[in-house]
């Protein structure tokens, strides 16, 4: 989240850790801007696309891609202000970048698990995956905000990087620990599809879901390596891109999903088609001669003579009794069988029966 150092690290690895950047590496400057403005587009593509795509807008899954997608956003500017020093007040880019770390870090993992909610039949397991993500933002988040704001405080900050350089390695691997369980269940879950389900076109679509969960993971292991190897303006400037690749991996992977569930041959035990089809736009297609065309509408007849409401009854007896005697034996009133459903609807609104 924020920069930490040892006294034996090199000095550009060392520069940003109470302030901006104060290295003189051009190239290293140029690195950290384009990595903040290419996590940035790919936030902003991918909030595009889910507006455009998502019919309804609501669910667990749509609120934690968005809320990732803006952590991204907010992380980079937090870091973007603090190493070029934009705004001088390092705790006003503190608050950028723990909003957006507290965002990206844990809305990605929700995002994993509302993703995993959709093909997992085993409710005590979810409520498991639940609870361990819960319980790591809270272990986890909250010691690294207090030692990064520490970090950045006017006295004593040489104890807080110290704290810091050790819970940053903690926290970086506790949320790569969260997220491999979490693919590694769903991939678990699809080499067990690759098994048993023989068509060719599935199959397909699992390896292709099997394959973006790796690369997933790749990154990931990617980021500990970064960390762990003290390259720490690069592990920073990095995640930021990591992530917002991540999330619009993630929602490839719900397009391949819907495609799956929506192929007549598949055999995914979702709990229901809709709970996945239901977030996007049916794609644009048209018209074959194996679609079934349906039937047209004929009106049909009630016999309503006997089955009307009775709260209609005494509604419409109450009328005929202040009707003139010419109209209380109209066609209409004592002889209403065979009428239309559009008839009876109407006479019901007449009446005000519901």
């Amino acid at each position: 989240m924020i920069l930490s150092t040892s006294s034996t690290e090199s000095k550009i690895a060392s520069d940003g850790i109470t302030g901006g950047y104060t290295g003189d590496s051009l190239t290293l400057r140029i690195v950290i801007g384009s990595c903040i403005t290419v996590a940035w587009y790919n936030a902003l593509e991918l909030n595009i696309l889910v507006f455009a795509t998502f019919k309804r807008y609501g669910g667990l899954y749509f609120w934690s891609l968005l809320i990732a997608s803006w952590g991204v956003i907010f992380y980079g500017m937090g870091f973007l202000f603090k190493f070029f020093q934009i705004i001088s007040n390092d705790y006003v880019n503190v608050v950028f970048i723990t909003i957006g770390w507290w965002c990206m870090i844990t809305g990605q993992s929700v995002v994993l698990y509302s993703r995993l909610h959709l093909i997992l039949l085993n409710e005590k397991l979810l409520r498991l995956i639940l609870k361990m993500i819960i319980i790591d933002a809270i272990i986890l988040h909250i010691p690294t905000t207090v030692l990064t704001f520490g970090s950045n405080s006017n006295t004593q900050t040489t104890r807080f990087v110290h704290g810091y350089n050790v819970m940053e390695k903690i926290q970086m691997t506790g949320f790569c620990i969260q997220e491999f369980v979490i693919s590694g269940i769903y991939l678990w879950e699809c080499v067990k599809f690759l098994k048993t389900d023989k068509q060719e076109k599935s199959r397909k679509t699992l390896y292709e879901l099997f394959y973006i969960n790796m690369i997933i993971i790749m990154m990931d292991l990617s980021l500990l390596s970064l960390e762990y190897a003290n390259l720490y303006i690069l592990e920073i400037v990095i995640k930021g891109v990591v992530y917002s690749v991540k999330l619009k991996l993630e929602f490839a992977i719900l397009g391949k999903l819907v495609q799956y569930v929506q192929n007549p041959v598949g055999q995914f035990p979702v709990r229901s088609a809709s709970d996945v089809s239901e977030f996007l736009r049916p794609p644009h297609t048209t018209a074959t001669t194996s679609q079934v065309i349906p039937e047209p509408k004929v009106a049909r007849k009630r016999e309503c003579g006997c089955h009307l409401n009775s709260q209609f009854e005494r509604t419409f007896e109450l009328e005929r009794s202040d009707m003139p005697a010419s109209t209380q034996y109209e066609p209409l009133h004592t002889s209403y069988k065979n009428h239309s459903d559009e008839d009876i609807e109407n006479m019901m609104k007449r009446y005000s029966v519901s």
